[in-house]
């Protein structure tokens, strides 16, 4: 096609309309009448079917087809398609009378075809439709137990109205315009002397837009309540009358405040909401427009909502028109002076940015009205002029000439621009680039009454496929796959040669072994009375005792079951070794290759015997002391005092137990990313997602370093991944949202925060309903003995190194990163206690999130019969004494905001950049100042950071927020030890343990007050601080606290089982060895104090201070070093 050439526009389709049959009819006489139907669209007259009697046992077959020419020169014919029907009246002819020129008719009834099926791609939709009767007709009034009337149509088109191509890039939309609650004071109830209309722009073509006008709002009493299942109304019904006027099965939906999008969801707005639709007057719609886009028209809408958010919808009052329309309403006639006026002129501002979020197809909310101001619109519309002297014209025309199409004619748009707009309004809504600004206007008086009486319109918007499609879970995990390989379960199952021989000594093995079991019992007495000498060993028993062990194996049938348990083995030698596997050509090769092998069976059958009879038994290798958990309670100990090679050692050792466990890597890589290897955590993280595909923490972790090295690509792949794995999970969504915040893709990260938001509050909930009266009982503190024995605290040790509650939030344990000094020794600091302690301040949250994100919903009652291939119910009933819903339960306030709960889980990960980046997030979404969870995880940020000054500013405003929060003053301990100022953090370590409330992490408060103690001399409260952190959470570190403090008291015993308990859990350590060497020197055991030393200088004992003590004891006893 050459440049400019437009595509080829497809000729007129032809739609077939079949009225097939007509069945339970009732006229003026009864079941037996004579009937024809009339098929319309629109203003049209389709066709009549013939006349045809219509009998109770036989239906009336018409069988007539009717057509309709569809056009695709213009989109707006296929628009029509959409919002017009095709109605079918049901005439009755009644018998002609003497000297009537004409038989008479009277309409029986009426129903509706809907054509939308066509635009969505099918050929030949069937219906079976319910017949609804007219005013005053024998149909009116037809009793329950009795048939209802139907109608048999059917649809055809030779080709389908839209392609393939064409379903795939164009879309349907529809707009559902259900109420305008709390509407102005002002609006009485003197009459039906007004018409409420409700307006939008809708794009046509990529350059056109239409304006859609919803004219027959109806101003009704708060008395009169809403029907459960509202029906929707045809937008242009045509003649239609009666019942017929609603779409069959087409229902306005309803959804909780949390789901809604739009405005009113907080919990603040429930009481003027339950007030205003139960008790208000109300502007009542209830209208379906369905509205074409074509591609063009798609790319249009979806480029305009991503540049401005806010589509305008405006609202007004018209009056009714007069002249010679007041035929129709007589009563109206003394309105003609307002003729084409309005008053009231509102404006809705749609955020339609959740149509954005990815597999989002439907909006509903409850959408504020504000007062039209011209400038406003502009500024969050970038559209200028207003629709109101068009809507009023459009409203009038629809009104009176309902089967008139709201488009203009063509040629009026030239008649319309002649025209001067009355009050600034233009004639059509434009869009406009420019950076101009808009006159002022006058206040508007009228419009303000909307925002003084909180009035808001419920609006529903829904499309056929989502603007953003959504990856499907399977193809998010198919792309992680693509970054990860996924790890095999289990090793590849290998058959070779070498696999086969292995197999043979293993069955050589197992039958040397059940022979000895015979041999046992065959001469087992022999060996009794012998008395535990050796039997004779001559020649001639040795042969009796062989044949007499032959004999038992082969009169028992043994042999021959030993022969078979070898069988398989020698088979598969032959088949994987020599490769054997077809029949022998002669005897000769048969015999050659018989000799081969069993001289090399003989030769494996003396190494599988050798690797079995062993004259000495193997020394069994002992189970490890610690287990895993232990070992990663051991690494966060030395990870804190920045000892990050006995650190590497203990993830590195885990690792090496168990290659297999995923949480494994995932610790590992925690520690790479705390000490800066980026390169290697991501490595960690990796491994992590190889062996593990749905390890959450794993996904996002690998996310964040995609996303620090700037694969953003990958980075949202992976983040994405953990949302599809977990989608309940809170810290999936939030740092979904964190991650589209820095690359500033705001409408994602609107979307993933809300559905974060949505899952807390759901949380909230659920925490709330178990705990309805349950009394909360007070937290004790830990119990501090004054003189408690190694004895009784290795009793009451207590592995509680994983034991958090994970929830939604992924259990990384929690240690804040403060490393102690570096001359300070035996410290250390371990993961938090996990505690149930709340919040002291809660955060604000938003009350609900967007119910958007799920797919359109079914709008039918799952007991209405479809209108498509089953019979339709009709229009529906008000039920009798139907109950008003009572107000629902207020929403729960969860006890941490997602940013705080990401914050939490990412300061443990060590992700600082992340950290940072919720906090920022944190601060900008609370109301009334930053909570004190929010310092208190600043200030271990800073530290974390090494940024002491920051830390202490936190700190302090953390203190001043809540004075009596452990956290706070233990944190601040921690500030003051690694400043070196010991005095400060005695009393704010001390301070922490005496509050009723105990701190989320105590091991390293404990361990760094027990070592100022210990410098201060005052070592029985050492002791009695260092026990407190064995009972905890025992560890090396802790038990030679013990040990020391012991030594100190001249409680050497105890020093003796304190300083063994740490040699257990650690013996490189080389303290340890030195005091153990220290405490035999004291109990005069010259050998062990001589190995102790020496394993102390071997394992690397550098303390200048400790080796001079050493020596100068050994001096003084005289022994105890090998080079005196």
């Amino acid at each position: 096609m050459a440049d400019g050439e437009l595509p080829p526009i497809r000729s007129p389709e032809q739609v077939t309309v079949t009225v097939r049959r007509a069945r339970n009819l009732r006229g003026l006489r009864g079941d037996s009448l004579v009937s024809q139907i009339k098929v319309e669209f629109g203003d049209k007259v389709l066709g009549e079917t013939p006349k045809v009697e219509c009998m109770p046992d036989s239906p009336a077959e018409y069988n007539h087809n009717s057509t309709l020419t569809v056009t695709f020169e213009d989109p707006a014919f296929l628009d029509e398609l959409g919002y017009k029907p095709i109605l079918l009246t049901i005439i009755e002819v009644l018998p002609k009378e003497k000297k009537a020129k004409e038989e008479k008719t009277l309409n029986l009834g009426q129903c509706t075809v809907d054509l939308m099926p066509l635009l969505r791609g099918e050929v030949n939709p069937k219906y079976t439709l319910q017949v609804h009767g007219l005013p005053s007709s024998p149909m009116e009034n037809i009793p329950a137990e009795v048939p209802k009337p139907e109608v048999d149509v059917e649809l055809k088109v030779n080709e389908a109205i839209l392609s393939e191509s064409q379903l795939s890039e164009c879309n349907l939309m529809t707009i559902t315009t259900e109420s305008l609650f709390s509407p102005p004071d002002s609006w009485q109830m003197p009459g039906s002397q007004y018409i409420y209309t409700a307006s939008l722009p809708l794009p046509i073509t990529s350059e056109k837009e239409n304006v859609v006008v919803f004219p027959s709002g109806q101003l009704k009493p708060g008395i009169e309540k809403e029907v459960p299942n509202k029906q929707k109304k045809w937008f242009i019904p045509g003649s239609a009358q009666g019942n017929a006027i609603y779409i069959p099965d087409s229902y306005v939906s309803s959804d909780t405040y949390e789901e809604e999008a739009g405005d009113f969801r907080s919990k603040d707005d429930r009481e003027h909401r339950i007030v205003a639709e139960q008790d208000k007057n109300r502007v009542t719609w209830n209208t379906e427009r369905r509205s074409y886009l074509d591609s063009s028209a798609t790319k249009s809408f979806q480029d305009k909502i991503a540049k401005t958010r806010y589509w305008p919808m405006e609202v007004m009052r018209v009056p009714l028109p007069s002249g010679n329309k007041t035929k129709k309403f007589p009563s109206m006639a003394k309105h003609s002076d307002d003729d084409g006026s309005f008053s009231y002129h509102g404006v809705v501002y749609i955020n339609m940015a959740p149509l954005l979020y990815p597999g989002v197809k439907r909006i509903r909310g409850a959408y504020r009205v504000y007062a039209y101001d011209e400038r406003e619109v502009f500024e969050k519309t970038k559209r200028k002029g207003a629709l109101a002297d068009e809507v009023v014209k459009i409203a009038s025309g629809m009104l009176f000439r309902n089967t008139q199409s709201p488009f203009a004619k063509k040629g009026a748009d030239k008649a319309v621009d002649k025209k001067e707009p009355k009050k600034g309004a233009s004639a059509m809504l434009k869009p406009s680039d420019t950076n101009s600004q808009v006159e002022d206007a006058p206040v508007n008086v009228e419009g303000l009454q909307y925002v003084e009486a909180k009035s808001y319109v419920m609006l529903e918007i829904c499309l056929n496929r989502p603007l953003i499609p959504k990856r499907p879970a399977e193809e998010v995990a198919r792309r992680v796959a693509e970054y990860i390989p996924p790890r095999p379960l289990f090793p590849k199952r290998t058959n070779g040669a070498q696999k086969a021989v292995e197999d043979f000594h293993q069955q050589v093995g197992k039958v040397a072994n059940q022979i000895l079991d015979e041999f046992r019992e065959l001469f087992g007495t022999e060996l009794l009375n012998a008395g535990g000498s050796d039997l004779p060993n001559t020649d001639a028993d040795l042969e009796a005792r062989r044949q007499k062990m032959i004999y038992e194996l082969n009169s028992s049938g043994k042999y021959f079951a030993f022969k078979e348990q070898l069988k398989h083995s020698v088979v598969k030698i032959v088949r994987e070794k020599y490769l054997k596997t077809t029949t022998f050509t002669s005897k000769d090769d048969l015999q050659a290759f018989l000799s081969e092998l069993y001289v090399y069976l003989v030769d494996q059958m003396h190494i599988g015997l050798g690797n079995v009879l062993t004259l000495e038994d193997k020394t069994p290798v002992p189970e490890p002391l610690t287990d895993s958990a232990q070992l990663k309670h051991f690494a966060r100990e030395a990870e804190v005092n920045e000892n990050f090679e006995l650190a590497t050692k203990y993830y590195q050792e885990r690792i090496a137990r168990n290659k297999t466990d995923s949480s494994c890597w995932f610790d590992y890589g925690t520690f790479c990313l705390y000490i800066n290897d980026i390169a290697k955590a991501e490595e960690c993280f990796k491994e992590c997602v190889a062996i593990n595909q749905k390890h959450v923490e794993g996904l996002m972790l690998y996310g964040v370093v995609c996303a620090m090295e700037e694969k953003n690509e990958a980075a949202e792949t992976f983040f994405e991944a953990a949302t599809c794995v977990d989608p309940k999970n809170v810290l999936a969504w939030t740092m979904l949202g964190l991650f589209y915040h820095g690359i500033s893709n705001e409408i994602s990260a609107e979307m993933a925060m809300m559905e974060a938001d949505k899952l807390n509050i759901s949380s909230a909930r659920k925490a709330m309903k178990p705990v309805k009266g349950i009394v909360a009982k007070n937290i004790e503190p830990p119990p501090t003995p004054e003189h408690m024995t190694v004895d009784e605290a290795k009793e009451s040790e207590v592995g509680e190194v994983n034991n958090i509650d994970t929830k939604s939030i992924p259990s990384i344990n929690k240690i804040p990163a403060t490393p102690s000094m570096p001359q300070e020794k035996g410290t250390s600091q371990t993961k938090a206690k996990p505690t149930d302690r709340k919040q002291s301040i809660a955060q604000g949250k938003k009350a609900g999130s967007m119910g958007s994100r799920t797919s359109s919903k079914e709008n039918v009652s799952s007991a209405r019969p479809g209108s498509r291939h089953v019979r339709s119910p009709g229009t529906p009933q008000v039920p009798e004494n139907h109950e008003i819903e009572e107000p629902r339960e207020s929403t729960p306030v969860p006890p941490q905001s997602v940013y705080m709960m990401a914050s939490d889980w990412l300061l443990e990960a060590k992700a600082m950049a992340f950290t940072e980046r919720a906090l920022a997030h944190e601060l900008l979404s609370t109301t009334g100042g930053p909570s004190p969870q929010y310092y208190i995880s600043l200030a271990r940020l800073c530290l974390q950071k090494k940024d002491f000054e920051k830390a202490e500013e936190a700190l302090e405003a953390a203190v001043q927020a809540d004075h009596q929060n452990p956290d706070a003053w233990g944190i601040m301990g921690h500030l003051r030890y690694l400043s070196g100022d010991l005095a400060a953090a005695k009393d704010c370590y001390e301070r922490t343990i005496s509050f009723l409330t105990n701190p989320s992490e105590t091991h390293s408060i404990y361990l760094r007050l027990a070592s100022i103690y210990l410098q201060d001399g005052m070592f029985q409260e050492a002791k009695r601080t260092f026990l407190l952190a064995c009972k905890k959470s025992p560890s090396c570190v802790s038990w030679l606290g013990v040990g020391i403090a012991c030594y100190r008291l001249s409680e050497l015993s105890e020093a003796e089982d304190a300083l063994s308990e740490a040699n257990i859990l650690n013996n490189s350590d080389p303290e340890v060895w030195a005091f153990l060497s220290m405490v035999c020197l004291k109990t005069a055991r010259q050998l062990e104090a001589e190995q102790a030393y020496k394993y102390a200088l071997k394992v690397g004992l550098t303390d200048e201070d400790l080796l001079a003590e050493i020596l100068s004891l050994q001096e003084e006893v005289g022994f105890g070093n090998p080079q005196l």
